[in-house]
C-alpha cells in the first residue's frame, strides 16, 4: 500500500521513500510513499524523476493499481533493488500547471452550478488547457461570455482552497458533493478527499490544486459545443 503524499501537500515536489517492490519486466518500481500523482478524474499523471545516490530514472508514467501506485521507468538501465532508500522529484512546472489548470476546472463547475443549477457529465484537461461537459439544453456565445466572465471574478477574488479527507458518512452527508451526474467514487470507499474553494465550491475529488484561486491567473473560453440534446462542452484555456 502506496502513502498518497500528494493528497495532503500538492506543493511537496520532492520526497525520500524506499522500494518496496520491482517488476523488472514492465520496469515499475513500487514506493512505500509517493508524491506522484497518479491521473485520474481527467487529470494526466505527474512526470519525473527518481534518484538512487548518483544514478537518475526517468518517470515516465505513473498510474494506480488497487492501494498502490505503479512507476513506470525510461531507459534501459537496470532497475534499483528492493529495499533501498531513493528520492523522488516531481517535474514542478507541469504539476503547477496542472494544478492551476484542475483549479479552473473547478471554478468553471462551481460557477456553473451556483449560477445554473447545471450537473457535469463529463471532463478531462491537460496542461493549460481543458474541457467540461454540462447539462445545458442551450448554449451559446452571449452566455459563454457570462460564464467567462464570472469565472474570472471568482479567480480574482483570492478564494482559498482547502483539503480535507473525511469518514465516507460525513462526506456524504455534505449536500451536493458529488457534481458528477454519474458517481464515480468507488464502494466501500472508507474515506472521502474533498477539495473546498471557500465561498464557492465544495466537491469530492483526488487531483491536484493549487491553495488560492489568484494562482490560477485568467481563464479563456475558447470553443463550445453542443454534444447533445442536454450536453454542451465547453472548452477553456488557462493564461
Amino acid at each position: 500500500m502506496t502513502e498518497l503524499l500528494y493528497q495532503i501537500d500538492s506543493y511537496q515536489d520532492k520526497f525520500i521513500t524506499k522500494i518496496v517492490n520491482v517488476d523488472i519486466e514492465s520496469r515499475v518500481l513500487y514506493l512505500d510513499q509517493t508524491a506522484f500523482f497518479p491521473g485520474g478524474g481527467g487529470q494526466p499523471c505527474d512526470l519525473g524523476f527518481i534518484y538512487v545516490g548518483d544514478d537518475k530514472f526517468r518517470v515516465d508514467r505513473v498510474k494506480k493499481q488497487g492501494d498502490d501506485v505503479l512507476h513506470f521507468i525510461g531507459g534501459t538501465d537496470t532497475l534499483p533493488l528492493i529495499g533501498l532508500e531513493v528520492r523522488g522529484e516531481i517535474n514542478w512546472e507541469r504539476r503547477y500547471n496542472l494544478m492551476r489548470t484542475h483549479t479552473a476546472m473547478h471554478i468553471l463547475c462551481g460557477v456553473i452550478f451556483r449560477d445554473y443549477g447545471a450537473s457535469v457529465t463529463g471532463g478531462e484537461m491537460d496542461l493549460l488547457k481543458g474541457r467540461m461537459d454540462f447539462e445545458f439544453e442551450t448554449l451559446h456565445a452571449e452566455l459563454v461570455h457570462i460564464i467567462e466572465g464570472a469565472v474570472n471574478k471568482e479567480i480574482e477574488a483570492s478564494r482559498e482552497v482547502r483539503v480535507k479527507i473525511l469518514p465516507r458518512e460525513d462526506a456524504f452527508s455534505i449536500p451536493d458533493l458529488i457534481r458528477t451526474k454519474i458517481n464515480l467514487l468507488p464502494v466501500g470507499i472508507a474515506n472521502v478527499r474533498t477539495i473546498e474553494i471557500v465561498g464557492l465550491d465544495l466537491q469530492a475529488d483526488g487531483g491536484t490544486h493549487v491553495r488560492n484561486t489568484s494562482e490560477v491567473g485568467h481563464i479563456r473560453v475558447v470553443d463550445y459545443k453542443s454534444k447533445g440534446a442536454i450536453n454542451k462542452r465547453i472548452y477553456i484555456e488557462v493564461e
